[in-house]
């Protein structure tokens, strides 16, 4: 249940994120969440593997070549979702580092408190 909160979450965060950046474009609600989807399974299948690839370009920029990486995912998940429009390597590197912004946020609302 809380997979299907934070998928929502994150769709929310790309529609206020669509309609404050330009450059990025998403059709409607449906598309959204879409785009939640394909960001978290490219997330879990495929930054893994760039990660690795690019491990010396992390390293010699120290961790600073990771904003890439997510402004890479950004842009494939464009690709690969009709609906969801982004313009350019720099609008999905600011559309990246608002969302994982806005995801913490958004994420920190859903945290239980542990009894002791």
């Amino acid at each position: 249940m809380k997979i299907f909160l934070k998928l929502l979450l994150t769709a929310v965060a790309v529609v206020i994120l669509a309609n404050i950046l330009p450059g990025i474009v998403v059709n409607n609600y449906v598309t959204a969440v879409i785009v939640a989807v394909v960001i978290s399974l490219l997330n879990m299948f495929v930054r893994p593997l760039l990660v690795f690839f690019t491990l010396p370009a992390t390293i010699v920029t120290l961790g600073l070549f990771l904003f890439v990486i997510n402004a890479i995912i950004i842009l494939l998940a464009g690709k690969l979702v009709a609906g969801f429009v982004v313009s350019g390597f720099f609008s999905a590197l600011l559309f990246s580092v608002l969302l994982s912004i806005f995801r913490s946020l958004l994420f920190s609302l859903l945290k239980e408190e542990k009894s002791k």
